[in-house]
């Protein structure tokens, strides 16, 4: 006889987890009791919604849900913020919620919350255990959920009373593998409808890839003459420095590769959803009259013609269907070289750094970290306008090379860091966070000090909120209105905790400040003193002013 809290624990042991992200709570003691000498590491965390973005950065670099524990009520409301990352990006993720007791439903209780109604619209399945013996049962099947077809979290709330309850059961094993199943026949369509076209494009992204499959792809790109580009936030699908890697169709893309995607004749879209940003907001490519052949290869059914209708549609992972490619027969065409060759010049146009105003300008600041960093590092990022710069000058090498949100979300990119060093301690770890972006869950430095997670923090501080500082002098010239930030010594705040931390005020000073924060052994934070007038790689206060209407 096992307490509900025990029959949990072992039944995530049973699928293979080593680690989970929590804020402890009352409401799910029993799980606490059940984590206890378990072999199940426990990492507290700050903030529901950090803890339960650092298990969906677990999930992106291994594949396996990400497994996070949060109390009822204002617990589960801050840890929407995660589930709503992992849906977007389709990231396995497994939400525990702590739940009151059975007995007090529907009275209004303390902290009572209808998760079922509340996290539905969010994840791909919510539900609540009221019976201890079945709690293998609704494990494995969030499990399965998880991880099958487009993959997604699911939100499982437990009932303090079923958690405290015993009873006898048995475990449930881990859900089986699906060997590859991608057929002769599948692959004869695919060449043969690349072989008929004059300017093909390969868009990468999505769920499922590894370091395998970066390799793959970069095989297939090479044997086919293939341009390649990345969807918005998913560059680490394949080394940048390839020479058929052509650019990402992220915000602000490059107008070459934006005009070369509407100019193309045939899309082979691998794992990526071909959403509203990768299309310029439908107007590069349009639903209605896409004007092109698209060969999209996703692992939901239901992606598959939900927006685009598909020439053909494959619903498998992409990097099955890559490295089948790798190796199926090539039948390149000659005039695709010229292709090639004019869309990778564009990418290294792109990437040459445009001068930016003030001391410290931060296009210099992310060529030095392309430069310098090993290729297997891993960088993280939030949301902000010193993303742009991030995104456009930075080349990502390895797979996995870079964390960030799709969804937009602010706050990631330090969760995603503490995340990534934790299960791979001896590659290097930056965070790229702007003031706005940090101050959302700076208290997770913290966390990081506490588990000995050796990130190094960049802050890109400009004392406001840049994006929207931008829209509004494009809107509203000269109005500022609620973008300006008070912000407090990054260094100093870094010290506090036991951390190393240094400012940058001159450009030159940044590469002396990065080689003592790598060296420091601990958590670190470099802070940037940035020019506010520069909003974008490109953009200027004065630029956006003049272009308001």
């Amino acid at each position: 006889m096992r307490h509900g809290g025990q029959i949990l624990v072992d039944q995530l042991k049973a699928q293979g987890v080593r680690r989970v992200f929590s804020v402890p709570g009352e409401s799910f003691l029993a799980v606490l009791d059940g984590l206890y000498a378990s072999g199940i590491e426990n990492i507290v965390c700050r903030h529901e919604g950090a803890a339960c973005m650092m298990a969906e950065a677990h999930g992106k670099l291994t594949g396996q849900p990400g497994v996070v524990f949060v109390t009822r009520g204002p617990g589960a409301c801050n840890a929407a913020s995660g589930v709503h990352v992992a849906r977007q990006d389709s990231t396995p993720l497994i939400l525990f919620v702590g739940q009151i007791d059975t007995a007090h439903r529907d009275r209004e209780a303390f902290q009572e919350v209808d998760y079922r109604a509340f996290f539905t619209p969010l994840a791909k399945w919510a539900a609540e255990v009221d019976e201890t013996t079945r709690l293998p049962e609704y494990i494995s099947r969030a499990f399965h959920l998880a991880q099958s077809g487009r993959p997604g979290p699911v939100v499982l709330a437990l009932p303090e009373n079923m958690l405290s309850a015993r009873a006898d059961v048995p475990d449930l094993p881990a859900p089986a593998p699906h060997p590859p199943s991608v057929t002769g026949a599948q692959l004869d369509a695919i060449a043969q409808a690349l072989a008929r076209a004059a300017r093909p494009l390969v868009i990468i992204g999505g769920p499922h890839w590894n370091a395998q499959a970066a390799r793959d792809l970069a095989q297939f790109a090479r044997s086919w003459g293939l341009p390649v580009c990345a969807s918005f936030r998913r560059m680490d699908r394949m080394d940048n420095a390839h020479p058929n890697y052509v650019g990402d169709l992220g915000v602000g893309m490059n107008p070459k590769l934006a005009k070369r995607l509407r100019d193309a004749d045939c899309l082979l879209v691998l794992g990526a959803r071909l959403g509203d940003i990768a299309t310029g907001g439908y107007t590069l490519v349009d639903p209605a009259a896409p004007g092109k052949t698209i060969l999209h290869i996703h692992p939901a059914p239901d992606e598959l013609g939900r927006v685009f209708r598909p020439d053909l549609g494959l619903a498998l992972p992409a990097p099955e269907v890559v490295a089948a490619l790798a190796t199926h027969p090539a039948h390149p065409r000659a005039e695709w070289a010229g292709w090639v060759a004019d869309a990778r010049a564009d990418y290294l146009d792109w990437i040459t750094p445009r001068e930016t105003p003030g001391a410290v300008k931060l296009e210099q600041v992310i060529c030095q970290l392309s430069d310098t960093l090993p290729p297997d590092a891993i960088v993280t990022n939030g949301a902000g306008n010193y993303a742009a710069f991030l995104h456009r000058y930075f080349r990502a090498r390895a797979f996995p090379g870079l964390l960030a949100p799709t969804s937009g979300s602010m706050g990631y990119g330090l969760p995603a860091a503490i995340a990534a060093k934790l299960e791979h301690p001896a590659r290097e770890v930056i965070c790229l966070a702007g003031d706005g972006c940090f101050q959302m869950t700076c208290a997770e430095f913290s966390t990081a000090c506490q588990y000995g997670a050796a990130v190094v923090v960049i802050v890109c501080n400009n004392g406001q909120y840049g994006t929207i500082r931008m829209h509004q002098e494009k809107t509203y010239p000269g109005r500022v209105s609620g973008t300006a930030l008070f912000n407090p010594d990054y260094a100093a705040f870094a010290r506090a905790y036991g951390g190393f931390g240094a400012r940058v005020e001159r450009g030159a000073d940044f590469l002396p400040a990065l080689a003592a924060a790598r060296a420091a052994g601990g958590p670190a934070i470099v802070e940037l003193c940035l020019d506010p007038d520069a909003l974008s790689p490109a953009l200027t206060v004065a630029a956006a002013r003049a272009l308001a209407p």
